[in-house]
């Protein structure tokens, strides 16, 4: 079970591997939101998202036996990447599995990083099963996306940095925004902040249509997605809320907030003009839900963890030219 002693355990493996990521601020995104904003830049990690430390916490928990044989992930592109970087650090062979109308940057990102890709539709191909079949015939360990214990801890490593860079700015209470798939960082973050900031709460963000974990949470239980297809924010469309994720998140998280495309491309188009950061779309629903649903959130100020950058090139052509 994953505890703040895990996190602190994957802070100490990750030190000098993983970026401390910079905590930005903009007075023209506080104007639009009606408070004070913080974006935690996790789009400036290695690989470019937050999914590095998770991959990172994961493997470096691994026997050696386990990483000679190696590993094997499954991910629209972010998990992907984290996994192939920290598999190529510790000589570890890495299969990943990802769905074909993955964004074709971030596919190619990871074959670059020594990856061998698998493709699957995600339409119709259960890729749990599939990623059971290869572990199994190959002898790899798998490390999931979100409902693993090491990558839970891994990702939790973004909340002790927000605690202390938010009380170096004289912040202590805030909502912490997280773009959320199926909840390993928005688990982490919890319950880092629990501990170490527990006058923060965490929110977790989705796209509109895909809202997964606002509903669960409004019931109670773990609700499905009708499909996990057809969104610009491919890299949280998950089909439901973890095992292990969900009953953290019951028990920490504030209500869900769900966002429209059009948000998180105008989001998008805002971190770059004003933070000079580069954000995917589904990177970018924690900073589109601090600025257009401001009635949903309580205090002063609010924390937006801007969780990816692996944007292809034409949709962040399309962002910047709609609302640059």
């Amino acid at each position: 079970m994953t505890s703040f002693a895990a996190i602190s355990a994957a802070a100490e493996r990750l030190r000098g591997h993983a970026r401390e990521t910079p905590l930005l601020s903009s007075p023209f995104l506080d104007d639009i939101a009606g408070r004070r904003v913080l974006i935690k830049a996790e789009c400036l990690q290695h690989t470019g998202s937050f999914k590095f430390r998770g991959g990172w916490a994961a493997l470096s928990a691994l026997s050696q036996d386990q990483r000679k044989k190696g590993v094997l992930a499954y991910s629209s592109g972010n998990h992907a990447q984290g996994v192939a970087a920290a598999a190529a650090a510790h000589g570890t062979p890495a299969v990943i599995l990802m769905p074909q109308d993955a964004p074709r940057i971030k596919i190619a990102n990871t074959r670059a990083l020594g990856a061998e890709v698998v493709l699957f539709n995600r339409a119709t191909d259960n890729r749990d099963a599939i990623g059971a079949e290869l572990a199994e015939a190959r002898g790899l360990t798998l490390i999931k996306p979100y409902d693993d214990d090491e990558v839970i801890a891994g990702q939790g490593t973004v909340g002790l940095e927000i605690a202390r860079q938010a009380a170096e700015q004289d912040v202590t209470e805030a909502d912490v925004l997280v773009c959320c798939g199926g909840g390993g960082l928005t688990s982490g973050v919890a319950l880092a902040l629990e501990h170490a900031a527990p006058k923060m709460r965490v929110r977790p963000c989705e796209p509109q249509g895909f809202d997964d974990v606002a509903r669960s949470l409004a019931a109670g239980r773990i609700c499905r997605n009708d499909t996990t297809a057809g969104s610009l924010c491919d890299a949280i469309l998950t089909p439901a809320p973890g095992e292990i994720t969900f009953p953290i998140l019951s028990r920490l998280c504030g209500s869900g907030i769900a966002v429209s495309e059009d948000e998180a491309m105008h989001a998008m188009a805002l971190a770059y003009s004003r933070l000079k950061i580069v954000l995917e779309p589904g990177g970018a629903v924690s900073l589109a839900a601090a600025l257009f649903h401001a009635d949903h959130l309580n205090g002063s100020s609010a924390i937006a963890i801007a969780t990816g950058g692996n944007v292809d090139p034409a949709i962040f052509a399309e962002a910047l030219q709609k609302f640059g």
